[in-house]
């Protein structure tokens, strides 16, 4: 019984819905199964935002705070930075960067592939679908650098040739693919260009094709294909130099691409654009905690909570307790205690826009923000902070804004990574209809495990809707 999960990288679930009347293999895949909406999770970024479906994990817990991120404890990011970015080279080291104690779900399904995955750990060497010949990636290379969106459709039609060919001829267990041209095109022009349906028309192809092989091949009744995306996309109209705005309160800061600088006080890491984590007193091997932090650095979290880019700024206190403040709502607490989140309102604060004080379970927590400005915001805040590798003082954007004014090859237009709906919200399409409806894109592993019949690990953060 195999399992496909094809990745639109960056698709929002009006793109997907608006546009389903000229994408005739999804709307088919809709009207026989199922279209839901479900939460990526914070950052949602892609890198972090690919462990749900590959781990059924939330990124920070498992070493993946961020699509960039400072080493305070020096054990895993080498000198003279003590800083990792997955964008570059270093992406190759995200396996290692990871829990070992995690498992992927290459290392569950010996019988997988995968193309465009920035998770390969037990992935064997021929699972892996370049789809890129040499040409084809000098091509890529040269078309991230000279900010050309439309290159990015060609790599998409060449992945997709590739995983359709050998979907064919080697029938795997499991095929993972993502196809990153909605994400490209939207940074470059906005999610609602057309160039972006042209993506998504790819998407649709690919659908098509893997689903006649299988209805000729005689397999498609036994197949579960599931098509969803990683994270959403929002309008930008203003760019934050935030490391610029860090370094002007007189700190040494290092940020990317210049990372390694002499005795630095503070590191930003930025991500997506829209989120970032801010590192202080660096000489620190073990994060304080802001209890510890506040009476030095209060200054700091007023200046940055004070400019128009920031929406939330979150203050971990422990691995299990986050302050959030807003300059428009207020602070409250988020806490985790055990199975149970809460979030409880000081004053009166609300920063995420909730109107009460909640607590329950992950799954309840969640029902209980789906509507709202930040769907599973309690969750994924208490979650990310409590990583010991993320930031002392977290920012999420405001809608509009990014965190990044500087070394953008491609024009951000759009952005996400940040922790309101549009961002946090991706469509999710099965070619059955699902015995329960799906919450978070972690329920997408479990999912697949239990397609597949194979047992889940002790710890998961989602469930099968199967």
């Amino acid at each position: 019984m195999p399992v496909i999960v094809l990745v639109a990288d960056g698709a929002r679930p009006d793109a997907f819905a608006g546009a389903m009347e000229g994408l005739p293999a999804l709307r088919r895949l809709r009207d026989e199964g199922s279209f839901h909406t479900v939460s990526s999770v914070f950052p949602s970024v892609t890198g972090p935002a690919y462990t749900p479906f590959l781990m059924g994990r939330f990124p920070g817990p498992i070493g993946l705070p961020g699509l960039r991120w400072y080493d305070r404890a020096r054990t895993t990011c080498g000198w003279p930075d003590h800083a990792r970015s997955y964008v570059g080279y270093e992406m190759g080291r995200i396996n290692s960067d990871l829990d070992p104690g995690a498992p992927t779900i290459f290392e569950r399904v010996p019988r997988s592939l995968a193309a465009m995955s920035v998770v390969t750990r037990g992935l064997a060497r021929s699972g892996a679908v370049g789809g890129l010949s040499p040409r084809s990636a000098l091509r890529a290379t040269l078309t991230h650098f000279r900010g050309r969106a439309e290159g990015w459709l060609d790599v998409d039609r060449e992945v997709s040739a590739e995983i359709v060919r050998r979907m064919r001829t080697e029938r795997p267990d499991f095929l993972f693919a993502a196809l990153t041209g909605v994400d490209k095109a939207s940074h470059a022009r906005g999610h609602d260009d057309a160039l972006v349906h042209d993506a998504l028309v790819i998407v649709d192809e690919t659908v098509a094709r893997l689903r006649g092989d299988a209805e000729r091949g005689g397999w498609w009744g036994d197949t579960h294909l599931w098509v969803v995306s990683d994270h959403g996309h929002a309008p930008v109209h203003a760019h934050e130099d935030l490391a610029g705005v860090v370094a002007s309160t007189g700190l040494r800061t290092v940020a990317h691409p210049w990372s390694a600088r002499p005795s630095a006080e503070a590191a930003v890491m930025v991500s997506g654009n829209a989120m970032a984590h801010v590192y202080v007193e660096l000489d620190h091997r073990q994060r304080p905690g802001w209890p510890q932090l506040e009476a030095r650095w209060s200054g700091l979290a007023d200046a940055l909570l004070a400019r128009p880019s920031v929406d939330l700024l979150l203050l971990p206190h422990s691995i299990d307790r986050c302050e959030v403040r807003s300059a428009a709502r207020g602070g409250a607490m988020v806490e985790r205690s055990g199975a149970r989140f809460s979030y409880c309102r000081v004053g009166n604060g609300d920063p995420l826009d909730i109107r009460a004080d909640i607590a329950g379970t992950a799954d309840e927590v969640y029902d209980a923000t789906r509507g709202g400005t930040y769907p599973d915001a309690v969750v994924q805040i208490v979650t990310l902070a409590g990583s010991s590798r993320s930031g002392d003082l977290i920012l999420s954007a405001t809608p509009g804004h990014d965190f990044r004014d500087r070394y953008e090859p491609i024009p951000h237009r759009s952005a996400h990574g940040a922790l309101h709906r549009e961002h946090m919200l991706v469509p999710l399409l099965t070619s059955r209809p699902t015995m329960r409806t799906p919450r978070r894109t972690t329920d997408v592993f479990a999912s697949a495990l239990a397609a597949l019949g194979l047992p889940a690990p002790a710890v998961l953060d989602g469930s099968s809707f199967l």
